[in-house]
């Protein structure tokens, strides 16, 4: 298939903006250019000439000449409301924002084959990992069986740090705001929504399922304190935040929380801001991918390689999930392909025994206490979990085993 010229419109000039520029003008061979981008800010200081830029998104919405929209923005709710009109309009679009994926993925889906418009999102998941596209190319007729892996580049980062430089918590959290591997307001990385919401997207691919995000347990590194992180270390062990899709039986098993990792798999090794992606397939084995998940660059060349996906008119041709919905030709609710009541064993740290009451603990192999930390390692209904889910005063500290 010929290539064609791709002439972008982009919203958001931030981190992953600046990256895509940057990758863009170095890129060879690539017939695409950016004519306009719209930001918000009029004051903030630019790194290119002031005649790139509107401040109106419908400069750039109503423009005649644009064939790809590519939305890099923060805000969830503005980045649908953007890709909603584009596709529209009939324009196609590149986007990197996971959580408005995941909350709208629906509707999203229709859009696509309402308006015979390409919806792509390499960049949403694993960063500078193509696992998107190999999910839906590579292993589009494989009988998966797991995915998992490292997919917030912001936790990783805290974890590394706290490992191998002795500190706690806060003092890594704080250095990692400064040096730009961690937002302001970190809760969505530090608390796992946003390994949840990737953790929903590679669900899709990778078995056609599609699930709201809280359909999804999700607990994360925000209690994590230096005793964790040393009880991993005294048994040779790191601590990992992972996203979760396993199928067993005919159900399906999909989270995101801590594990303890141990030397004999490949995602030890995978430290600071880089990512990891496990696929087991039934016959391709276990794969790892591996690259660096955070940064300006690294996303900014997965959103470069969308965009020259769309000079061969790619779109996602969503084999699995076409399978899922039939003849109905609807996305039914995955959640009943889910399984919750499961016992999974887990190392609690908690402050307060009475902490624990919400949880469902069926056995408890072993309980620690001193005047410092005090912890169980315990076998939980896992349904039980979804007690404790998303409450910013919830004290414990949760890893799988």
């Amino acid at each position: 298939m010929e290539k064609k010229d791709i002439t972008i419109g982009l919203f958001g000039f931030g981190c992953v903006g600046q990256g895509l520029y940057d990758v863009l003008n170095h890129s060879q061979g690539l017939r695409a250019n950016i004519e306009r981008i719209c930001v918000k800010d009029k004051n903030k200081p630019r790194s290119i000439a002031a005649g790139f830029f509107t401040y109106d998104k419908e400069d750039i919405l109503t423009h005649k000449d644009l064939n790809v929209i590519v939305e890099l923005i923060d805000n969830a709710d503005e980045a649908f409301a953007i890709v909603k009109q584009a596709m529209n309009n009939g324009v196609s679009v590149v986007t990197a924002n996971k959580k408005m994926l995941a909350e709208n993925f629906r509707e999203l889906y229709d859009l696509q084959i309402k308006n015979s418009v390409a919806l792509i999102y390499e960049g949403s998941a694993g960063g500078s990992i193509p696992i998107i596209r190999n999910l839906e190319e590579y292993y589009d007729n494989e009988l998966l069986s797991s995915v998992r892996g490292i997919l917030n580049g912001t936790c990783n980062y805290i974890l590394t740090r706290m490992e191998l430089e002795n500190k706690d918590y806060s003092d890594v959290l704080k250095d990692a705001q400064v040096n730009g591997f961690a937002e302001s307001d970190p809760w969505l990385d530090v608390a796992g929504f946003d390994t949840k919401f990737k953790t929903l997207l590679l669900t899709i691919h990778a078995f056609g399922i599609v699930l709201n995000p809280e359909d999804i347990f999700n607990t994360g590194i925000q209690n994590i304190t230096y005793d964790d992180i040393l009880y991993a270390k005294q048994r040779g062990l790191r601590i990992k935040m992972l996203a979760v899709s396993y199928k067993v039986g005919d159900k399906f098993r999909v989270y995101a929380i801590p594990h303890f990792v141990d030397k004999s798999s490949e995602l030890f090794n995978v430290n600071y801001e880089y990512n990891a992606v496990e696929v087991e397939g039934a016959y391709s084995c276990k794969q790892t991918f591996v690259g660096k998940g955070a940064g300006s660059h690294p996303t900014g060349s997965a959103v470069l390689s969308d965009i020259s996906a769309l000079t061969y008119d790619y779109k996602y041709g969503y084999k699995k999930l076409k399978k899922q919905i039939g003849i109905s030709g609807k996305i039914e609710e995955g959640k009943s392909l889910i399984e919750y009541d499961f016992p999974i064993k887990l190392y609690i740290r908690y402050q307060d025994r009475e902490q624990l009451n919400e949880l469902e603990i069926i056995s408890v192999e072993e309980e620690y206490k001193s005047s410092g930390t005090n912890y169980i390692i315990a076998t939980v209904n896992f349904k039980s979990l979804f007690n404790i889910y998303d409450k910013r005063g919830n004290k414990l500290f949760i890893c799988a085993i």
